[in-house]
């Protein structure tokens, strides 16, 4: 499987109402080939830290489908 992940942030309306709730404006994304996966994070580390487990993923997918 092939993919592209990013980390984006969402500012203001973009943010979830749960965040919005708790008087965040501001959330990260991680987009997998330009679609959002998964949860919007309250921090940017949180955000890349599951960038890095989709980035893990994909190496993984990538190698078994090699053997």
């Amino acid at each position: 499987m092939q993919g592209k992940v990013d980390v984006a942030v969402m500012i203001g309306s973009g943010v979830p109402a749960s965040l919005r709730a708790l008087g965040q404006s501001v959330c990260w994304v991680v987009l997998l080939n330009g679609e959002r996966r998964g949860t919007a994070f309250s921090s940017r580390t949180e955000a890349e830290e599951c960038k890095a487990a989709w980035l893990a993923q994909l190496n993984a997918d990538r190698s078994a489908s090699l053997h």
